[in-house]
C-alpha cells in the first residue's frame, strides 16, 4: 500500500513551552529518566530557514526523551517569528505537532499541498531537513516530516 504523505513510521509527539528547564524536570520525574540535555539551534539562517516562505532566524531551544520507538519533544521558541512561537501565543503549552520519518520530502510536501496542507516552516538539520505543515484544518495538528538525507531543500 502507498504512503500518501511518503511515511507512517511515527518520529515524535512535540510539547510547545515556555521555560523549557522547568518542563523537563517535570517530565523526567514523571517519566523516571534522567533530565535530557538541552540544546539550542543555531540561527536559522545558518540552517537555511524560511518561515511562511522568506528567510527565518529564528531558533528554539529543544530537549529530546526517547521513549522505545518515538520521541517526546520539548521546544521553547527564541527570537524571531516561528511556527513554534505562533502556536504557544496562539494556544499556550502544550501540544504542537506530531513528527514522521520521510524519504524524498519534496514528493511528501507536493501530496500535502495538494490536500490544502502548506508548508510554513522548514529548515535543514545536518545532512537532513524537517518541514512543518499547518494542517490545523482539516487534521487539527501541525505536521512535521523528517528527513535524514535530504535529496534537496524542499520548495512550498
Amino acid at each position: 500500500m502507498e504512503r500518501n504523505f511518503g511515511s507512517d513510521t511515527l518520529a515524535q509527539v512535540a510539547l510547545v513551552v515556555r521555560d523549557i528547564e522547568a518542563s523537563a524536570r517535570r517530565w523526567a520525574d514523571v517519566l523516571g529518566v534522567a533530565v535530557p540535555e538541552i540544546i539550542t539551534t543555531g540561527p536559522g539562517l545558518e540552517a537555511a530557514q524560511t518561515y511562511r516562505g522568506l528567510p527565518s532566524n529564528a531558533r528554539a531551544r529543544l530537549a529530546f526523551f526517547s521513549l522505545g520507538p518515538v520521541q517526546l519533544e520539548l521546544l521553547e521558541p527564541v527570537g524571531d517569528e516561528s511556527v513554534w512561537k505562533d502556536v504557544l501565543d496562539r494556544n499556550g503549552e502544550g501540544f504542537h505537532h506530531i513528527g514522521f520519518w520521510v524519504e524524498g520530502m519534496q514528493r511528501s510536501v507536493d501530496f500535502l499541498r495538494e490536500k490544502g496542507i502548506p508548508m510554513v516552516q522548514r529548515g535543514d538539520m545536518g545532512e537532513g531537513q524537517y518541514a512543518y505543515f499547518d494542517a490545523q484544518e482539516s487534521l487539527g495538528v501541525t505536521l512535521e516530516l523528517l528527513e535524514r538525507r535530504r535529496e534537496a531543500r524542499a520548495e512550498p
